[in-house]
């Protein structure tokens, strides 16, 4: 990571200089976030969504996912960076449905969109909560939420430690110590991205989506979801 940027720059820098791979480097129909998109699909059908807004879009995967699997659904994504969103552009996607935003402070009234959603952009934000609390505003009949599980990851003799030192109160400090001061780590495979579990933010959705779906899109240790599995869904919807 530059030493020259804050995190969230250098993350869009990142996102900038590897645009032209991100498909190879990121997108798997049947990775963690295919198969929540899956899931997703599904459950939208049901409660008879007629629009999806994604945040954090990159080049438009879950909208092209979604456009087989929700026909005549309105699709919509928000990506701050614009060389991704040049190559959805390429792909076929209007720049109507793919277009600048920032998941801090999402470019739409309240209830705009039925459902909102994300995959794997929460463990690069500093303030994940801000962004669930924008998705939330910003959405009808729900939201869903595919992301890393950092209590589930690692070893068995691992994943007892974190539970061990969060449940100690500790568990900031942790990260503290463990990355100098930053909160934030650095791999040439995902560039900037922080320690971060679906369940710290799973209770914003609550006030206004009271039922929550819980999924396991890696696979599950054991039988407790959220010290066993690296990547979870949450889907919560009003009713």
């Amino acid at each position: 990571m530059s030493e020259t940027l804050a995190p969230a720059e250098a993350q869009r820098a990142y996102y900038a200089r590897t645009a032209a791979h991100y498909e190879a480097m990121h997108v798997n129909d049947r990775d963690e976030h295919g198969i929540a998109l899956a899931a997703f699909a599904g459950l939208a059908r049901l409660h008879g969504a007629r629009s999806v807004l994604d945040v954090g879009a990159g080049t438009g995967r879950a909208l092209a996912r979604l456009e087989d699997e929700l026909p005549g659904v309105e699709l919509v994504g928000v990506e701050p960076v614009a060389e991704l969103r040049a190559i959805g552009h390429a792909s076929g996607i209007p720049a109507e449905r793919l277009r600048d935003g920032d998941a801090l402070a999402l470019p739409f009234a309240d209830d705009s969109f039925d459902f909102v959603i994300e995959t794997g952009v929460l463990h690069h934000i500093a303030d994940p909560a801000r962004a669930v609390a924008e998705m939330v505003r910003v959405a009808r009949l729900g939201i869903m939420i595919s992301d890393s599980n950092n209590f589930g990851q690692g070893s068995a003799t691992g994943r007892l430690a974190k539970r061990l030192i969060a449940s100690l109160g500790l568990w900031r400090a942790f990260i503290w110590l463990t990355t100098c001061g930053t909160m934030a780590k650095w791999s040439e495979g995902d560039g900037v991205f922080y320690s971060y579990s679906v369940f710290s933010n799973a209770g914003q959705a609550l006030p206004k989506f009271p039922r929550r779906f819980f999924m396991n899109t890696t696979p599950l240790a054991g039988t407790d979801l959220r010290h066993g599995a690296g990547h979870v869904a949450l889907i919560a919807v009003r009713a």
